[in-house]
Order: structure tokens, then sequence, then C-alpha cells
């Protein structure tokens, strides 16, 4: 057997796998190499198996060429078998490495970033993403160097052809054999990414009049201007087009923002208030309880108090959205950027999946979408990001004092949280209370003077 070692001086996961700019930062494929075989040796024979072996799926950035296939390198050097499925949404990667077996599964994506981007989410053989304790194990891997396995017992590596169906089949499972999509006529934007295929044939299958766009990724324009980060163009179309519901998916479709028939825009927190009324409607809520975050808005707090469903708070991601709902036997969790877990069916956050649900609950109400997807009134909430901050400044007890000093001002009638982005080099502010100039007052104050102590501290 072969020792190698790689040398590591950073943490590379952060709140969703691993994410960065390609060749720049950490994201090389150098260290898809390594992070394949150290995964690959951890892995090794999870499934139990008499053959190990990966799944790989991307969406449609230009590095997915540069990462597929250095993963490959490193996971058939420890002895799995690759399977690859080209470009598929991280929702089918997590699905289909539970249902095929698979010892481990990986998603070559960065989500919602720009195609300069890219990034890793590694899923075990259950389907669940990692947990921080596996990923730390991963990285010191990394750095200790993994066994290569003998010349004899090197892995394969092959193309899946039929994944954009086996997806297909689970995602309508959702919606029950006696019922359909006709008569419902939405506009889709699939970003450019990874659901430029199966979202389409999902909704034509389903019965739907689309109207598709973002649907041409040429490698560079994933979600440039188009879909779940940016819905506008969407929401014309769906008043312009005379659609019942505007739908907008991100660059891997594990999130999903609505449209009503008027145009405007339908973020998560509201349609977390739906499923939950629906379910409780049809008792599929256990305990009467949801999962959100830290940023879901307070008014769907008070909603769900008002229909006596509870609401648990998590960190922003849907791992631990899903580490919530685990822990207290919930249904359903969500956070406001569209990531919505209805646990029966994924062990992810599913643009598409809760696209059908939501399609499937408007027809059968009869009303409009600007109606029925609208049950409360959010309260005012400012989202504010700083970019290249020391996040450590967030720890200084000025800045501590501070929030503290805001926070008793504004009492239980709002909320002030700051906390740094385990995806992108931000750190993020969020107020919201019912007074809308006390909102930007706040935001202001907690703004400037992290952007002062930085300042400070630079000129040290």
């Amino acid at each position: 057997m072969i020792k190698t070692s790689f040398n590591i001086s950073q943490r590379l996961f952060g709140t969703d796998g691993i994410r960065g700019t390609v060749n720049k930062d950490k994201v090389t494929a150098l260290m898809a190499v390594n992070l394949a075989m150290a995964a690959g040796g951890y892995f090794y024979g999870k499934a139990g198996t008499k053959k190990s072996r990966v799944l790989i799926g991307k969406d449609t950035r230009l590095s997915g060429y540069m990462l597929e296939p250095a993963l490959v390198a490193g996971f058939t050097s420890v002895g799995l078998d690759s399977i690859t499925t080209g470009p598929l949404p991280t929702p089918a990667i997590a699905h289909l490495t539970r249902v095929l077996r698979c010892d481990l599964g990986v998603m070559i994506s960065a989500s919602h970033n720009p195609y300069e981007d890219n990034g890793l989410k590694l899923f075990g053989a259950d389907g669940f993403k990692l947990n921080d304790e596996v990923e730390n194990e991963i990285q010191l891997r990394m750095a200790n160097g993994p066994i290569l396995a003998k010349s004899a017992n090197l892995g394969r590596a092959r193309r899946m052809e039929d994944a954009i169906g086996r997806y297909s089949e689970f995602v309508k499972q959702i919606l029950p054999r006696s019922e359909d999509l006709s008569s419902m006529k939405v506009v889709l934007d699939c970003s450019n990414g990874a659901s430029y295929k199966v979202g389409p044939e999902v909704l034509f299958e389903l019965g739907t009049d689309s109207i598709i766009i973002g649907a041409e990724p040429n490698g560079k324009n994933i979600n440039l201007d188009c879909g779940a980060m940016f819905p506008d163009k969407m929401a014309k179309m769906t008043k312009v087009q005379g659609a019942n519901l505007g739908i907008a998916l991100d660059g891997d479709a594990d999130r999903v923002i609505f449209s009503d028939e008027k145009g405007n825009i339908i973020h998560g927190d509201q349609i977390i208030a739906v499923l939950a009324r629906e379910m409780k409607k049809n008792d599929q809520l256990n305990d009467n309880k949801v999962v959100g975050t830290l940023m879901s808005n307070l008014g769907l707090e008070n909603y769900l108090k008002e229909h006596k469903i509870g609401l648990y708070r998590t960190k922003v991601g849907d791992r631990y959205i899903l580490d919530q709902m685990i822990k207290f036997n919930c249904k359903l969790g969500g956070e406001p950027s569209g990531h919505i877990v209805l646990s029966d069916f994924a062990k992810t956050g599913d643009g598409l999946l809760t696209a059908i649900k939501v399609l499937s609950l408007l027809k059968k109400s009869g009303q409009r979408a600007s109606e029925f997807l609208r049950p409360f009134k959010p309260v005012p909430q400012s989202l504010k990001n700083l970019k290249n901050i020391d996040k450590n400044i967030l720890f200084k007890d000025n800045i501590t004092n501070l929030v503290k000093t805001q926070q008793s001002l504004l009492g239980s009638k709002g909320r002030i949280l700051l906390r740094p982005s385990g995806t992108e080099d931000l750190v993020r502010i969020m107020v919201e209370c019912r007074d809308r100039n006390k909102v930007k007052e706040i935001t202001d104050i907690i703004a400037n003077t992290i952007l002062n102590e930085n300042e400070f501290d630079k000129k040290k």
C-alpha cells in the first residue's frame, strides 16, 4: 500500500460543504482529488455492499468539468467505483445515493453563488448531509494522507444514463396518483443550473402549461440575473403570461422562490406557513411543531402561534434544519431563502418537490396565489451584508454590548441577529421590528460601528 499526504492549513468545510472561488481559494483540482481519497477511505464499505461506490453529480458550472474527473481519480485510487450523473439537482444526489446503496454521494455545486465559485456537498449512505464531526475526520485524513488501493483493487468509473428518469419518478411521488397539475399555468426559471433538464420534464409530465426560462446553461450563466437569487424576471413574466404561479429554482435546485399571478415575490416563510397550516389540517404535523431558523420572520412565528403550531429555531442551513427535525420528530422545516424540507419525502431541501406540492395545494384551493400563499403579514426586516470584515469583530465587547443595548430597546417586539456567513466572506446583520424607521436606524448604527471598528483594526 502507498501512503501519501496533503498539506492543509485551513478549515475546508462551511455550513454547506466546501465552497470558494475556483483556482483562487480552496477549490482546486488538487483539493478535490485529496478530498475524494480521504472521504473514500472514511466511507469505504459504509453501505455494506460487496463493492464500494460513490455517486457524483454536478450543476452546470464550467469548473464542473475540472472537478468531476478529479473526484473520480481520487475515489477510484482508493478502491471505490464512481458513478457520475451529469447535471442533476442536489436533492437528486441525496436521494439516489441512498437508493443506489452507494457508500457516499458528492454534489459539485456552489448553489446560488456565481459561476466563478464552486464547491462540494457530501452525503452519507443514508442520504443525509454530513455532520461536523465527520467533516472534521475527513479533513484530518486529508492532512494525514490516505492509503491507496493496490493496482488490482482500483475502482472503475461509469456514467449513469437514467439518473434524470429515476429522480423524476421520485419527485413526482409527492403528488397522489389520482391528481395532476393540468389547468395550471406556470413560469419556471431553472437558473441555467442543475434543473434545466429535469424541471421542465417533470412539470410537463404532471400536466402543467409551462413557460420555461433560465434553461440554456453555457457554463458561465448559472444564477446570472435569474433563478431564486434574482427572481424578478420570473415574476414579471408570471404577470405578463397570466400564469397561476411563478417558480424560481437556484443553481442546484435545493431552494425555490415563488411569484403570485400579480408578479409579486413570495418568500420561503410564507410557504412554510401555508404548508404548516395545510399539514396540521390533515393531521400530518407531529406534535404541531415546525423547524425554522434564526432568520425566520417574526411574523411567521406569530402566525404559527395563532394556529397553535410551535416553531423551533436553529442555525441557518438545511442540514441544521434537518438535524432539529430529526431531534423533535418534525415533518416540516425551512428558511426564508426557500430551503424547504419535507422529511416524509426528502432528506434535504428540494425546490422542485416543494414546487409540486405548492402547485397541488394552490389548485385544490381554487384561490389565486396572491390570496392563498400569503397567510400572514411579515414584520419589516432589514438584511445587510458587510464584505471583507474580520468576523472576529462580532465577538468584541463593544459590538456585543451595542447589540444588547439595541435589543433591549426593541424588547419582545423585534429581533437583532449578527452572524458570519458560512458560505461567503460576509458578515450579515438582520434587524426586524414593526417600526420600519427603527429597523433602518438600528441597522445603520450597527453596520457603521462594525465598519469603523474594522477600519480601526486595519490601521493598528
